[in-house]
């Protein structure tokens, strides 16, 4: 049920992706305008991410997983208008459902998959299943998207519709869903309780902090503006788009049975891992681009999402380190909103792109990228909490 609902909301959150080229060549939108209303989106999802968790704790699960769905439903029935003004709102709306999705969904899952509601479930195992889901509903997005946009009717509405036709009906399964934290009566301000004490943790600010920004920053790169400078594609442009989007997700959730293999409950080791190869990857995105190369394209979406797969289940399992029962909401919003400022990053290319050439733009970033990694290396092993049951659920996962 809830797994459901989450994979519905990100469906919605990602079928625009392949859809870039489309608006840039049939309603002939600017690579600004194009990119800005990809990472819009942001603008919605990450207040959600920030607030829906901790409303979650005071209001329960249920009650907030409604709104996210019915967020993604209203989200896709205003792109079906068109027109940038209700583009731009039908993705903030689509940002509030993923922004749900992640930090209410995320944490709903993660309940839902420990005694007494499932008492099969591994330890750990919520942190695999939210991954999975996630890269799940996002390749299916992509998938319907950019089929319907190459050869499909109504390239415009068609893909929305099917989404609005799917989604719909989980306003109802989410509402017979378990509740795992029922309302609470409180005396407590809102303000007060919307105050997360883990993002004051060292190892917060020296690993979470800087690493998270480049997980979706290197997605949106590799399957969302990478196709839009391939102009080796052709009038297959669309095809690669979708084939890099499905090709990338597919690979994330395929390595999330060995990202837990690469993970270590005494340092950042996933997290340095990851990052070393979206650092790689988006090398390759930008030599792909330099020299035209599809094959090399493809090739950068594959190594992205592989460190996109282990640094989320890595940046997860970081959380779930630091985290208490009563903020662990809280603090999973705050890291996916980390994770999803990076999806404002095209958009910065692509303004920067008529003032530096944009190879030089993004070799710059794939070096940053470099240099974030020394800086996980070097902060690997510092402000380690000591022991607790969702440190014992991470060192369960590396042992599996």
């Amino acid at each position: 049920m809830v797994f459901g609902a989450i994979f519905v909301s990100c469906w919605g959150g990602n079928q625009f992706s392949p859809l870039l080229l489309m608006y840039e060549q049939r309603a002939h939108y600017s690579s600004l305008v194009v990119n800005a209303l990809l990472g819009i989106y942001v603008l919605g999802l990450i207040p959600a991410l920030l607030v829906a968790g901790r409303l979650s704790d005071r209001l329960g699960r249920k009650t907030l997983m409604l709104v996210g769905v019915l967020s993604t439903v209203a989200g896709s029935t205003l792109l079906t208008l068109g027109g940038v003004p209700l583009l731009a709102a039908g993705r903030l709306l689509s940002g509030v459902g993923v922004g749900i999705a992640m930090a209410v969904g995320a944490s709903w899952l993660t309940e839902l998959s420990r005694p007494p509601y499932d008492l099969r479930a591994g330890e750990g195992a919520g942190a695999r299943r939210t991954v999975v889901v996630f890269g799940c509903g996002s390749a299916t997005g992509a998938l319907v998207a950019g089929c319907i946009a190459q050869w499909g009717p109504l390239p415009e509405t068609l893909p929305f519709l099917i989404h609005i036709g799917c989604a719909a009906p989980f306003v109802y399964i989410t509402a017979r869903a378990p509740e795992t934290r029922p309302k609470a009566a409180t005396d407590i301000p809102l303000i007060a309780q919307l105050k997360i004490p883990g993002v004051g943790h060292g190892r917060f600010r020296r690993i979470i902090l800087i690493s998270a920004p480049w997980l979706f920053a290197s997605a949106v790169i590799g399957y969302g503006y990478l196709p839009t400078q391939l102009a080796a594609a052709g009038s297959f442009g669309l095809v690669f788009a979708t084939t890099a989007s499905i090709i990338a997700l597919a690979t994330s959730a395929l390595v999330q049975p060995f990202a837990r293999r690469v993970h270590c409950q005494h340092c950042a080791r996933g997290l340095i891992v990851a990052t070393a190869l979206l650092a790689g990857g988006l090398g390759l995105v930008t030599l792909s681009i330099a020299v035209q190369s599809i094959w090399l394209g493809i090739a950068s979406s594959l190594v992205l999402e592989v460190g996109i797969g282990i640094g989320q289940v890595s940046g997860l399992l970081e959380v779930q380190r630091i985290a208490t029962d009563d903020d662990l909401a809280g603090l999973t919003g705050v890291f996916y909103s980390l994770a999803y400022a990076g999806f404002l990053l095209p958009t910065a290319i692509a303004a920067l792109a008529g003032l530096v050439p944009v190879i030089a733009v993004l070799w710059s970033i794939a070096g940053l990228a470099g240099f974030t990694c020394l800086l996980l290396a070097l902060a690997s092993r510092k402000h380690l909490p000591a022991p607790a049951p969702h440190g014992a659920a991470a060192a369960a996962i590396i042992s599996a």
